[in-house]
């Protein structure tokens, strides 16, 4: 863990360096053609994360590209998610494997917006959607009056659930998270087969999730005091959380106790999860014919946000994306011209109808008004962003927190884990 630590610290240093180094210096660019001069044709890389982009919208975004450019092409790269700092550290340092728009975590944004990683789209907001972008993020990646990412998609996480299970069980959807708790470990208890049957599925390295019962406890995960960011998982309000998230692992979850929350429609359709919080286009995949289970337990599906102990929607952590232009690439204007179809309306329409809350705020009731966007709104209403740190990145790179609440998953002391990780991110946070 310290090796890494000190080896991901290092690697956005040489990062940093390299990229501001290298501003200005691709002086044969097509960011360079001046009049109206079309940019030199070329095969533009786009690394986008994980199964969260419908195809639907990657196949428009490469047609459309692809036609409005005659000569140049567009490939999408899928990238994980697990491991993503430390790869787009190595490509984003690389003069000729840079790829050359990323997506990128809003919560990693901070760290490459200051290690100089992106070009600046100040100039751009305005065309790709000025006020009607989400503030919060552009807010995110903007450093000294310069923005150098744009919001892509937001989503917070809400509860699926069974509603057979429930019924069978003889429960009503928690209003409480006191209800939620009791009834997660009710539903375990109520259904011993199989073995790893989840009534709250809850991978043991999910700090994501974790996060919303330190913040429902009334903890934090890093606080700010006069420019300085220190841990904050030692205060007693996060140790309390932890505690709650503990007695979830232990007597609710059957999920792995080291494992992450990928693909969590796999253990849904294999019958294994009474309830789980996962973003709201999960629902697309449990429902495809190739993915999921549409004849089976996705006729079942129930949702609703996650309660907070004061009945109100707890605050879970609301994730999403921003895409940037990679300082290095050679193509900045086709780069540019990509991340406008990205922001436009059509695009945008597709993620929305997918599950995913669009950048422009305009777009949002596209999410529709059934009991899913519901859900969403709610969730959304008292979600909370992690800290504006500017090494937060080099944390979630680090793992620490995945280390944490795998370590709680096992059954190790909350107070001793907490006040460890604190010391981890104490070195992190401040770049």
């Amino acid at each position: 863990m310290r090796i890494k630590k000190t080896l991901a610290g290092a690697a956005l240093a040489t990062l940093a360096l390299t990229t501001l180094a290298a501003c200005g210096s691709d002086s044969d660019s097509d960011g360079d053609n001046s009049g109206d001069s079309a940019p030199k044709a070329a095969d533009i890389r786009v690394w986008l994360n994980g199964a969260d982009t419908p195809q639907e919208a990657r196949d428009w975004l490469k047609k459309t590209f692809e036609d409005q450019n005659p000569g140049s092409t567009l490939t999408i790269e899928e990238q994980e998610w697990d491991g993503l700092v430390e790869r787009l550290t190595t490509a984003l340092s690389s003069d000729s494997e840079t790829p050359d728009v990323v997506e990128i975590g809003n919560t990693q944004a901070p760290t490459f917006t200051s290690a100089g990683a992106f070009s600046p789209m100040t100039d751009q907001l305005d065309e790709l959607g000025g006020d009607d972008l989400l503030q919060g993020f552009v807010d995110g990646a903007t450093i000294d009056g310069e923005t150098y990412a744009v919001p892509y998609y937001a989503g917070s996480k809400y509860i699926f659930y069974r509603k057979d299970l429930l019924e069978k069980a003889g429960l009503e959807v928690p209003t409480t998270m006191d209800e939620f708790v009791d009834a997660a470990v009710a539903l375990k208890q109520d259904n011993p087969k199989p073995a790893n049957f989840s009534g709250f599925w809850f991978p043991g390295q999910d700090w994501r999730n974790g996060a919303a019962f330190i913040w429902d406890a009334g903890g934090d995960l890093a606080v700010e005091s006069d420019g300085e960011w220190t841990g904050s998982l030692s205060s007693a309000e996060s140790v309390a959380g932890l505690e709650r998230a503990q007695q979830l692992f232990l007597e609710a979850s059957g999920a792995p106790k080291d494992g992450n929350e990928a693909d969590p429609w796999t253990p849904f359709c294999a019958g294994e999860v009474g309830m789980m919080s996962t973003p709201g286009w999960v629902k697309g995949l449990i429902e495809d014919p190739e993915t999921g289970c549409p004849d089976t337990f996705a006729k079942e599906i129930g949702v609703f946000a996650l309660p907070g102990s004061d009945g109100a929607p707890a605050p879970v952590l609301l994730g999403g994306s921003d895409i940037a232009i990679a300082a290095k690439s050679a193509n900045q204007e086709l780069a540019q011209k990509a991340v406008a179809l990205m922001l436009s309306e059509e695009y945008q329409t597709i993620l929305a109808e997918n599950g995913l809350t669009p950048a422009l705020n305009s777009l949002a009731p596209l999410l529709g008004d059934d009991e899913f966007a519901q859900a969403t709104i709610a969730a959304a209403s008292n979600a909370k962003l992690t800290p504006a740190a500017p090494g937060w990145a080099t944390v979630e790179g680090s793992r620490v927190l995945e280390d944490l609440f795998s370590a709680l998953a096992q059954g190790g002391d909350p107070a001793e884990l907490a006040a460890d990780a604190d010391e981890q991110m104490n070195g992190q946070l401040n770049g």
